[in-house]
């Protein structure tokens, strides 16, 4: 599945960023070879390398790529390529040129973020979590000296000699941190706007399965008169 732009058949003044869209290689290259812009922006700021990344054209990507398309440039969003991928192929050749997939737009989200709101195919979501897992990895080995490693090695024996000595801590510690990391991942994928929407839903029902059970509207004169 790719990125869905809901108004890019408005794109047809700029030819390149068309032929983008549609996957028009031929007339792509004929544009780029007569000086045709390779980085030109649509109205959100997106460039033919968007455009194309998001519908899987990775053949349009390495010519847009061969004529000086910015692998780098982001749309006014802050989303780049990738943040717009859906298909192996084309993470594959991204990625493979530089693009970093732990990167972050504007509204904090990575590619793979976007890509599980976008519920694309699940090779694509398998590919972009494990390039997340080893660039986490490469960073946590560039990033520690062997000291560094020796006294977290110490720190994790020491807390960990302290679980043991009080158990009930571990476990009240584990089922918390299970229960923020689900509750984070939940909102996340949601979104926040849904999960409150979520909310205020639930609590409405609430307050009618209340009013159907008991008779009484909560919060009303009556009822808090009773109360009193």
């Amino acid at each position: 599945m790719s990125y869905v732009f809901i108004n890019d058949s408005s794109q047809t003044s700029v030819p390149l960023l068309q032929s983008c869209i549609d996957g028009d290689l031929g007339f792509a290259r004929r544009l780029l070879e007569t000086g045709g812009d390779p980085n030109i922006r649509d109205n959100r700021g997106r460039t033919g390398l968007h455009l194309a990344a998001a519908r899987g054209n990775v053949e349009i990507c390495r010519f847009l790529h061969k004529f000086g398309a910015d692998l780098l440039a982001t749309d006014y969003q802050g989303n780049t390529a990738l943040h717009m991928c859906g298909h192996v192929d084309t993470i594959q050749y991204l990625v493979s040129n530089g693009l970093k997939i732990d990167i972050c737009n504007h509204n904090g989200s990575t590619p793979l973020v976007l890509a599980k709101r976008r519920g694309v195919n699940k090779d694509a979501i398998r590919l972009l979590e494990g390039l997340e897992e080893q660039e986490v990895k490469g960073f946590n080995r560039g990033a520690h000296s062997k000291l560094e490693t020796m006294q977290m090695a110490e720190n994790e024996s020491a807390m960990e000699s302290h679980s043991l000595l009080n158990p009930n801590l571990q476990n009240s510690e584990g089922v918390l941190s299970s229960f923020r990391t689900t509750w984070q991942e939940f909102v996340e994928d949601l979104g926040f706007w849904r999960v409150l929407l979520l909310l205020v839903v639930i609590a409405l029902l609430s307050l009618g399965i209340a009013y159907y059970v008991s008779g009484v509207l909560p919060f009303s004169a009556s009822h808090l008169e009773l109360v009193h």
